[in-house]
């Protein structure tokens, strides 16, 4: 078996700056490297200019993308099971190149460790128009009614797809697991149901390979929810895409990429749009961008408005440092900016901001989130 191999999402928004390597057929950002960096060293990855994605993985936003041509502008689209953020942020910049500033999506992940991931992923991409949930599916489908028109749902499986870079899929797979992840999957789709529009499309997702818990669902959902399943996508079939009965199939070792499964559907099932669009039931984490945060007279910019790709780049003074520099801050050490002047600075390397500093003059005050730290000796 080929080891995993490795794959980035370059942020369109942000200058396409990062590593160089091999596209990925059905992503137009997505590189296959060959080989893997030190992500975790390379700053360019913490100013959100790309996304480490599974090249397999970047599937569903080609199916995002064939879905937004039913729709126009106003679309409002849900990632339900979103951390840690790469199918969000690939929605993001598909729908933000679409529609421009024309859009909703919300991104909702259950578990509150994994939304926090979510959160900072959402920040480091900078795009303001992603707001952040943390929510069950049933509260979504209970309190918006029709209120999206493209629900993701990449949900939570037995794993198949990730053997070969996962040893503990391996370890945890069961015939019993593959039931236990059916059963929760339709629970999931029906939950969420309620909020998908009549004339919406799901599109469902995995990373394993279980009929039972793709094709079985999808059918299942068609037939008890009321959608209409979109024939399989083919384009890509001389990559090494098999098609089911539903969705289309990537296996690792026919594609660069590991184990993915993916599907559509229209919903047919009475459902009206709702006319306005209201996130405040799910108690949003994260809605457009940080407002300044106000310390004594001052007021602060949140780190993640920094980040954001509407950041007025004419607020601040900005810093420009070198690699050394910049993984000093990012490890939140104490750093010396003698030819910048006093008070608040962006940092920024290569042009990109990473974040800011409280310019004293001998020493700066890092305001890096201590959550965002490199914890890797630099």
């Amino acid at each position: 078996m080929d080891p995993a191999s490795v794959s980035i999402r370059l942020n369109p928004f942000k200058g396409l700056d990062g590593p160089d390597g091999a596209p990925v057929p059905w992503s137009p950002y997505g590189r296959i490297l060959a080989e893997r960096p030190q992500f975790i060293l390379d700053p360019l990855l913490h100013a959100g200019c790309y996304y480490v994605q599974d090249s397999s993985a970047m599937f569903v936003g080609h199916l995002l993308r064939k879905a937004l041509d039913l729709f126009g502008p106003g679309v409002r689209v849900l990632d339900l099971c979103a951390a840690p953020g790469g199918k969000t942020t690939d929605a993001a910049a598909s729908l933000r190149e679409r529609f421009g500033n024309d859009f909703t999506l919300v991104a909702n992940e259950v578990m509150k460790a994994r939304a926090a991931v979510l959160l900072d992923n959402v920040a480091l991409w900078g795009d303001p128009a992603v707001t952040v949930t943390s929510v069950d599916p049933a509260v979504i489908g209970r309190s918006m009614p029709g209120a999206f028109d493209v629900i993701i749902a990449d949900v939570p499986c037995s794993g198949e797809g990730m053997f070969r870079k996962d040893p503990r899929a391996v370890e945890e797979w069961s015939p019993e697991l593959v039931t236990i992840c059916a059963a929760r999957q339709k629970r999931i789709l029906g939950d969420v149901w309620p909020a998908l529009r009549e004339g919406g499309v799901l599109i469902y997702s995995t990373c394993t390979y279980e009929d039972a818990e793709n094709d079985s669902n999808l059918l299942w959902a068609s037939r008890e929810l009321g959608g209409d399943i979109i024939p399989p996508l083919d384009e890509f079939s001389a990559y090494g895409v098999r098609l089911t009965s539903c969705g289309s199939l990537l296996k690792a070792g026919e594609v660069p990429g590991e184990g993915q499964w993916g599907g559509m559907l229209v919903k047919t099932a009475l459902q009206a749009r709702a006319k306005r669009f209201d996130a405040s039931p799910l108690r949003p984490l994260r809605s457009g961008t940080p407002a300044p945060v106000q310390k004594g007279r001052e007021f602060i910019p949140h780190p993640d408005a920094v980040l954001g790709i509407d950041f007025d780049r004419t607020a601040f003074p900005e810093a420009e440092v070198d690699l050394d520099t910049a993984l000093r801050f990012l490890h939140r050490d104490t750093i010396v900016l003698p030819q910048a002047p006093l008070g608040y600075n962006v940092i920024t390397y290569k042009g990109h901001p990473l974040g800011m500093v409280k310019n004293l003059g001998k020493r700066c005050n890092n305001l890096l989130p201590p959550g965002r730290r490199i914890l890797k000796d630099v």
